[in-house]
Order: structure tokens, then C-alpha cells, then sequence
């Protein structure tokens, strides 16, 4: 059981990945809204992995992201910013029952407003790192906000739909 989950953890990396590169590089709106579904690999991953690996893969997906979009650690510093807070997150965001060891984020399992909230914070707080870490100042501090908001939607929007569309109803630890 536990070989399948990092098996399927390792498909979702290469597909997150490689959906990031091939697809949502090119999918831009209006030059304010990226989509930067690569996030969702951390997002998916199941709630009591190891704090150590979870920085890890934060930084391994992230630096994969700038090799191919050239940005010199942008990618990578805001994942493992979103890596190092998951797990405060999910403490804040406990059920009164705790989660189950084969719990895993599931829109169905934990509820949407679990769901909305745990993504959206951390959606919102990796986008600021990347669009912060992007400029290097405050100027234009609101077009700045304006990408992050455009674009933390239209990734959190993205993300709603893989997780209505691919992920079981069921209480499994499918991802």
C-alpha cells in the first residue's frame, strides 16, 4: 500500500510538472494571470508525510520549474515557503477528531470549506512569494497584488477542477 501512494506521488509530480512546462506556460491572461499548477503536487501530498521530505520535495519541484522557466530560484524559495507552512496549516485546520493516518487532501473527504481554505491560503502565500521575489521591490506594489490575486484564482480554480474531476468520492489515500 504504501509503494502505490509513492508511486502515485511520483506520476504526480511528472504530470504536474509536465502540464506546468508544456501547458500553463503558454496559458496567460491578459499578461496578469499565470496558472502555476505545479503547486498542486504539494498541495495533494497526504497529510502525515515526513516535515523533511515535504521540504524536500518542495524544493525539488520548485528548482524543476525554474530550470525550465530560467528564473534563478523563484520557484523553488516559494515552494519550500509553501512546504515549511503546510503542515502549521493542517495543524490550524484540524478536525475536533484529528485527521485519520490514511487521510489524504480530498475535497470530498475533508469537506469544501476545509478544502477552500487550506488551498487558497497557501495558493495566496506562494504566489505572493513568486511575484514578490519576481519584482525584488515594492514598486507598482498594486499591479503586483493584482497578479497575485488574478493569478492565485486562476490556479485555485484549475485546482478545484483536477480534484472534482480525478479524485474519489471515497475515503481512500488515493494521492
Amino acid at each position: 500500500m504504501k509503494s502505490s501512494i509513492g508511486i502515485n506521488n511520483i506520476v504526480q509530480f511528472i504530470l504536474f510538472v509536465a502540464l506546468q512546462i508544456l501547458l500553463m506556460d503558454n496559458l496567460v491572461l491578459y499578461s496578469t494571470g499565470f496558472c502555476y499548477i505545479y503547486v498542486a503536487f504539494l498541495l495533494f501530498l497526504p497529510i502525515n508525510i515526513n516535515r523533511v521530505l515535504l521540504l524536500f520535495l518542495g524544493f525539488l519541484v520548485g528548482f524543476t520549474v525554474d530550470v525550465f522557466y530560467d528564473t534563478m530560484g523563484i520557484h523553488a524559495a516559494a515552494s519550500v515557503l509553501l512546504a515549511f507552512l503546510r503542515p502549521h496549516l493542517l495543524n490550524l485546520l484540524t478536525p475536533r477528531d484529528g485527521y485519520d493516518i490514511s487521510d489524504s487532501v480530498n475535497i470530498h473527504v475533508m469537506g469544501k470549506g476545509w478544502f477552500l481554505t487550506y488551498t487558497s491560503t497557501l495558493i495566496l502565500v506562494h504566489h505572493a512569494a513568486v511575484f514578490f521575489l519576481e519584482r525584488i521591490s515594492f514598486d507598482d506594489a498594486l499591479f503586483t497584488l493584482l497578479k497575485i490575486v488574478v493569478s492565485a484564482l486562476f490556479t485555485g480554480v484549475v485546482i478545484l477542477i483536477l480534484q472534482l474531476l480525478f479524485f474519489s468520492p471515497k475515503r481512500t489515500s488515493r494521492v
